[in-house]
């Protein structure tokens, strides 16, 4: 099977993880413009949404891992 019929599955790992990561990168960008809204500080957006980028990705592709489970 191709990468791209992988990515076709709905129950494979490969798409989970694809749209697990372009989802975090979306999420994230938006928690660091908050962050640096509320914050005024760059490096400190940044940290946050590098922290919350590595959480949430894993909880998120754990819990379509999990979903995927339900028949």
């Amino acid at each position: 099977m191709t990468l791209r019929e992988d990515l076709k599955n709905p129950n494979s790992h490969a798409r989970s993880l694809t749209k697990a990561f372009t989802w975090r990168v979306t999420a994230t960008l938006t928690t660091a413009v908050i962050a640096y809204i509320v914050t005024g500080e760059l490096s400190m957006a940044a940290m946050i949404g590098g922290i919350e980028f590595v959480v949430k990705f894993i909880t998120y592709y754990g819990h379509e891992r999990v979903w995927n489970l339900i028949r």
